[in-house]
């Protein structure tokens, strides 16, 4: 195909006098090319089809709604109930050139870059690896739009509370706000409608009114009317993830704000090239100049104190100094909380790392409470490990009993660990093969399997070599002044089997 500007400029040089074959020479096409268009008078031919299907779009919209939008049996009715000769691949362009199977998209409006007119806002998930762990994490990105500055922090869950958290703190950190904050139609903001007809959350809107901005939903399918967000994001993906380790979310965290606010900060961006620094200088008078006493985004929660004075929070234990047993509220920031109790405040804690979890926690500069929470949870992974590592008849005993018990195999794992530290491994081993054969359940039970097979025992117990340095240890001479064992309970096994 010729281009529309090389046609015409063999015209006119064919008018000046050129030859066939001089423009033939020159523009390095065939002499029967050029007399074609020379014909045309240099325009673009117009080619139109012709055996190109003409079907009446009234009827393909009637049989597409008949057909409840399966473009497969518009074709069929068409074909062997109209008796229009047309391919599938014919009727699916008519569809989609008319909008019928898909909606018109509407061009997004150009918004022109001025100075102090809007930020944007974007969160997007990612599978990184922390330590020696793969997890997933969820980016949360704020935009200046003219000046291309960035604020980026990651989180292992993102909700309104943390959305709020966020903005306070990329905000102070800027010291200034947009009048405007282009989201998409995310919940976490918008109450109900799309787009210009998007109804910010009461509590949303009026959080931005603090920080003197509105939230602005863009329009379906228009991602692009927040661009540099969607931009740096994938800046994020190609610049800041590759290449880079993280011991934690924190170091996560540490890193991703020193190549936010210094790195990419001072670094020219887009084809402009422009430097975020320098840009944001011109633009802070067009800022929302922000006050310094702001109060940080909080949640309220009441909890109860047990017996042994602690508050129970995020599956960790807070200390509530004093001997009162009252209930509190615990006062949650971004990165703190607060225990009030009857209108005072009675502690305040740091919240622990990411991943930190049933860990009993007191102020600073105190020791640890003598006594542990109640309900405190207790995992019991090593235990079950060590018993299934004892034989292979635990193992399969272990896979029979504890599916049912759900929440109540913990303790169910820690009676049969103690059990099975009473008894040699041997004895231990039989009682549970007998257990699994007879469908045993009980710990109770298991227990009096074992008095039983140990009163079936008839050979003698090897005797075991004793080193007499014993008595010389550290060890022995700590606790030989102690009350002797009570031995009693196997005078009395030894009694009956005599019997």
């Amino acid at each position: 195909m010729i281009e529309a500007e090389k046609r015409k400029a063999i015209f006119l040089l064919h008018q000046e006098g050129l030859s066939d074959y001089e423009l033939a020479d020159l523009f390095r096409i065939s002499r029967n090319t050029v007399r074609k268009i020379v014909k045309q008078e240099g325009e673009m031919p117009k080619s139109v089809r012709s055996d190109k299907k003409v079907i009446d779009e009234e009827r393909l919209r009637r049989l597409y709604t008949e057909c409840d939008g399966y473009a497969e049996r518009v074709y069929e009715k068409l074909v062997e109930e109209e008796g229009i000769e047309v391919g599938y691949s014919t009727v699916t362009r008519m569809l989609r050139e008319l909008c019928i199977s898909v909606p018109e998209k509407q061009r997004c409006d150009e918004v022109p870059d001025q100075p102090g007119a809007e930020m944007q806002h974007d969160t997007s998930p990612y599978s990184v690896k922390l330590g020696e762990r793969q997890m997933g994490v969820i980016a949360s990105l704020l935009y200046l739009r003219y000046s291309k500055r960035r604020y980026l922090k990651f989180y292992r869950a993102f909700n309104r509370f943390k959305m709020k958290c966020f903005f306070h703190e990329a905000l102070m950190f800027w010291q200034y706000s947009a009048p405007i904050c282009v989201i998409d139609n995310t919940n976490l903001a918008r109450l109900k409608g799309i787009g210009k007809h998007a109804v910010m959350a009461p509590e949303m809107a009026d959080f931005g009114k603090r920080y003197g901005f509105t939230f602005l939903c863009h329009e379906k399918n228009h991602a692009n009317r927040k661009a540099g967000d969607e931009k740096g994001l994938h800046t994020v993906e190609t610049n800041f993830l590759p290449g880079r380790t993280f011991e934690s979310l924190e170091d996560m965290n540490a890193q991703a704000f020193e190549w936010a606010t210094d790195r990419m900060h001072n670094k020219p961006v887009g084809k402009t090239r422009v430097i975020p620094a320098e840009a944001f200088e011109y633009e802070r008078p067009y800022l929302t100049k922000l006050s310094p006493y702001l109060l940080e985004p909080y949640r309220l929660h009441r909890r109860g104190t047990d017996q042994y004075g602690y508050a129970a929070f995020d599956g960790n234990y807070f200390w509530v100094p004093g001997i009162k047993r009252d209930d509190v509220k615990i006062i949650e920031y971004t990165s703190r909380l607060k225990i009030y109790q009857n209108r005072e405040c009675v502690a305040e804690y740091q919240l622990p790392q990411d991943g930190v979890k049933n860990k009993k926690i007191s102020p600073e500069g105190m020791p640890l409470p003598r006594y542990s929470p109640s309900h405190r949870k207790r995992p019991t992974k090593e235990e079950e490990q060590r018993l299934r590592a004892m034989d292979r008849a635990v193992d399969v005993y272990l896979d029979f009993v504890l599916p049912p018990l759900g929440g109540g195999r913990h303790g169910f794992i820690r009676k049969l660990f103690a059990l099975s530290r009473k008894m040699t491994p041997l004895l231990f081993v039989k009682t549970i093969e007998r257990a699994y054969k007879y469908r045993i359940t009980s710990i109770e039970t298991i227990e009096n399997i074992a008095l039983l097979l140990l009163r079936q025992e008839t050979s003698d117990l090897p005797l075991v070599e004793v080193d007499g340095d014993f008595r010389h240890r550290e060890a022995y001479l700590e606790g030989y002044l102690t009350d002797p064992p009570d031995l009693s309970v196997y005078e009395n096994i030894v009694e009956e089997d005599d019997e």
